[in-house]
């Protein structure tokens, strides 16, 4: 299922980016749609930018302004977004109470801007005031006369004045002249529609567990929340380390008797099988034996490539390379997302070191490029009369190996 956000950027003085306000959408219509419930509309955009989108992608590395609704402050539902890069922008329908105050004062003490949305002076809202750092002002709706007395207001108070829904040049350069020193509106940029394939929960839980398993050091507390939260990964996990091909004299019970008997490298590489192999439930079967096969191919070919200790590496680089297939979503987003070490990022998204060719000769030999096959062989250093064999026992390993 695709999920939709419009973001429209906040400019300085100097006509420079130095925001971003997310805004939700439901789909490629760019507008509000009518009959949307505000809360639902909040927490989606919320949920969307760290579930769907990566964040700081997202933002480019810019703050996010984020509209708030009283539930979703009251609730502390924008608490996921990270502090230093959101300003939590109140909506004019949030009202003024013992409940909210308390709640903006919690949202100051955790280290959130607060902006305050379609700025009136009316009776009441001085405690919002006191805490914001940006007052909005719609130069739509608010007359040129009380524009310059909110700007007085602002520097009384040392807060920063944005100047929203500014439509023409007159009106920017207007709001400049009185002072405001951020501006949003139609004269810089409509709102731009971004759309992900969103990923199902379940695959989520495996992402999880693959960001985790490349961590420098692994972490087992953090491993065994993961996997507490779906009994399927768990159940999977030690069916497949208990089989036959191990031949262990007792049976695996835990991930930590697990990391005891294998060690760490090896646990890395096959409980990362098993991720990506749950990636591949609502795909095609072959998916998973494809990726499987890439995997064992690319890291047989390390000693023929005199890659030396490269085996675990070869092995997940050829595991996910078809990441971007299981998920629906490009391969350089998950890449963020999961974190690999630079050497695996570079191996699978470019062919200019040793592993990013291995990876290279090895898809090129499942699709028969046989000129690419002799160029990317050469370049390694191995004969080409070797890869047969490997392409085959690769296939066959892989059939032995798939989790049933």
């Amino acid at each position: 299922m695709q999920v939709f956000v419009a973001r429209q950027p906040i400019f300085d003085t100097r006509k420079r980016v130095v925001a971003y306000e997310l805004l939700f959408r439901a789909g490629l219509e760019n507008a509000f749609p009518r009959g949307t419930d505000p809360d639902m509309a909040s927490a989606r955009v919320i949920d969307h930018a760290l579930s769907a989108f990566d964040f700081g992608g997202l933002t480019q590395g810019k703050k996010a302004y984020v509209n708030v609704t009283r539930r979703v402050l009251c609730e502390g539902l924008y608490s996921v977004l990270p502090p230093k890069h959101t300003v939590i922008e109140l909506l004019e329908t949030v009202s003024v109470d013992d409940e909210t105050v308390a709640a903006v004062k919690a949202a100051r003490r955790a280290g959130y801007e607060i902006a305050l949305d379609d700025f009136v002076d009316r009776p009441g809202v001085e405690p919002f005031v006191t805490m914001a750092q940006v007052l909005k002002v719609d130069f739509l709706a608010t007359p040129p006369d009380e524009r310059k007395r909110l700007r007085d207001q602002a520097r009384k108070k040392k807060l920063t004045l944005l100047a929203e829904k500014v439509e023409n040049a007159a009106e920017f350069e207007n709001a400049e002249q009185l002072g405001y020193s951020l501006f949003q509106g139609y004269f810089f940029q409509r709102p731009e529609i971004i759309s992900r394939e969103e990923i199902p929960p379940a695959k989520m839980t495996y992402v999880r567990f693959l960001r985790a398993l490349q961590a420098p050091a692994l972490d087992y507390g953090a491993l065994e929340s993961i996997i507490k939260q779906d009994v399927a990964l768990s159940v999977k996990l030690l069916k497949l380390l208990n089989s036959a091909a191990f031949g262990w004299k007792s049976r695996v019970t835990s991930l930590k008797h697990a990391l005891v008997l294998l060690g760490e490298r090896p646990f890395r590489k096959w409980a990362s099988l098993i991720a990506v192999v749950g990636m591949t439930e609502d795909r095609p079967p072959e998916l998973a034996l494809v990726s499987l096969a890439r995997a064992r191919f690319c890291e047989r070919l390390c000693p023929l490539a005199r890659l030396v200790a490269s085996e675990l590496d070869a092995f997940l680089v050829g595991l996910l390379s078809a990441l971007d297939a299981m998920v629906g979503r490009p391969l350089t987003e998950l890449l963020q997302e999961i974190v690999v070490s630079p050497e695996i990022d570079a191996a699978l998204l470019r062919q200019d070191t040793p592993l990013g060719k291995a990876r290279a000769l090895v898809v090129a030999y499942e699709a028969g490029e046989w000129a690419e096959v002799s160029a990317l062989a050469g370049a390694l250093g191995i004969a080409e009369r070797e890869l047969p064999a490997l392409a085959d026992e690769s296939r066959t390993w892989a059939s032995e190996t798939m989790p049933r």
